[in-house]
């Protein structure tokens, strides 16, 4: 297996994903205006999308472990993809929560997969470097895809960016369709595991539940498998606060830029434009440093620094735009920095033969914590007499709360072989 050319069709595969998720926040003004809607219902805009993805998570930790992971790719990328056109297509408020939950459905759970593929393919010794490398799709939709979908909304219209996002999507259907070799190797039906002590073999309890005997064993057999493990239950723990620590205060970074800084339309872009650039070319580095020097102690340090940029975001009193672009440029390096051990740490909690369903259900907590983030930025943020968004600092305290919380549960993971 090529694992260059793979990796890079994931990078695109997650580049397709993030933009669609992306763009929504930096287009909340436009949509707010376009849909005469409050801030706490733009805030459904962005859960519609985690709420689904939560939904369609637990839904494939079932079944998603018992097919070809090329063919898993290719549908959940196909149906992301009209998901995508269908929102440019949304003539009300309704319908567009209707699109966005559809997209959720699909692309939440094609996060998953590509990371439960990297995992699969990668050894752990590496894996961190190639998390960097995937991860820079992150990187490169915010320098590349989201302030070009800004500048198209600001030129044309909000629907533009979708249009461009869906057809970019079916090109990269195209690309895996003919590209990505078939992924079998986690297809296990059993394991045996020799027990030396007494002489004999023993089953292996974990992968015994991947064959169960009734239908309803078969539902349940992913979840107990996973929630009976410390291990893992430690991992998905780690998801939920790091998670808490850091999207609370994303989907009004734009608006706050806008609304209370005095950024224009089109200035917003600079946001995704100088952040997403530095990451594209930290990123990679955040990974070979955690291969060389450890994943938790480039976490932790990365989780320190990220305290202060948080704080300074939130807490932002200027009318500065360099200043301004300084500290949303700081949050994006670090909070995406950490990202990069905090992944490799949790793939390696799990066994290949149950990689994609326990990937599944570590995006489903992951699409439950932006969910709960989201509704609760939405209830605090309001909109003062003067039109501008209050309680900003206070979705801080609590993301950096979260954040020193995220450390401790990082520290109780350990890998396994």
């Amino acid at each position: 297996m090529n694992e260059k050319r793979l990796l890079l069709i994931l990078a695109t595969v997650q580049f397709c994903h993030i933009i669609d998720f992306m763009i929504i926040m930096p287009l909340g003004k436009t949509i707010m205006n376009a849909f005469a809607i409050s801030p706490g219902q733009f805030a459904w805009v962005v859960s519609a999308y985690a709420l689904a993805a939560f939904t369609g998570n637990l839904v494939s930790t079932v079944v998603i472990d018992r097919f070809d992971r090329r063919t898993a790719l290719l549908f959940l990328f196909t149906c992301f993809t009209v998901g995508t056109l269908a929102c440019a297509f949304a003539p009300t408020y309704g319908f567009l929560l209707a699109a966005r939950f559809g997209t959720g459905l699909f692309g939440g759970t094609l996060g998953a997969l590509v990371l439960a593929i990297v995992g699969d393919v990668i050894p752990l010794q590496r894996r961190a470097s190639a998390m960097g490398w995937v991860m820079t799709a992150f990187s490169a939709a915010s320098v590349v895809g989201v302030p070009a979908g800004i500048w198209i909304a600001a030129e044309y219209s909000w629907q533009a960016p979708f249009y461009a996002t869906a057809a970019l999507a079916a090109l990269f259907v195209t690309v895996a369709f003919f590209f990505v070799p078939h992924m079998r190797g986690h297809l296990v039906e059993e394991t045996i595991v020799p027990d030396e002590s007494l002489g004999e073999v023993s089953r292996d309890p974990e992968a015994q539940l991947l064959q169960p005997r009734s239908v309803g064993s078969k539902i349940a057999a992913p979840f107990r498998a996973i929630f009976s493990n410390a291990n893992q239950r430690a991992a998905l723990l780690f998801t939920l606060t790091l998670m808490l620590g850091h999207f609370t205060i994303i989907p009004f970074i734009a608006p706050y830029m806008q609304i209370n800084v005095g950024f224009a339309d089109k200035q917003v872009s600079l946001i995704y434009l100088i952040g997403g650039g530095l990451t594209v070319v930290l990123l990679p580095l955040f990974g070979r440093l955690a291969d060389r020097y450890g994943r938790m102690r480039v976490f932790t340090i990365a989780s320190f620094l990220a305290l202060f940029s948080i704080y300074a975001l939130t807490n932002l009193d200027t009318n500065s735009i360099p200043v301004a672009l300084l500290v949303t440029s700081s949050f994006f390096v670090v909070a995406s920095g950490r990202n990069v051990p905090a992944t490799t740490m949790i793939t390696s909690v799990v066994r290949p033969e149950n990689r994609g369903g326990f990937m599944s259900i570590r995006q489903s907590v992951n699409e439950m914590a932006l969910f709960f983030s989201s509704m609760v930025a939405g209830f605090i943020i309001t909109e003062g007499p003067d039109g501008k968004l209050q309680h900003y600092e206070l979705l801080g305290y609590f993301t950096i709360a979260m954040s020193i919380v995220a450390v401790y549960t990082a520290s109780r993971i350990r890998a396994v072989a």
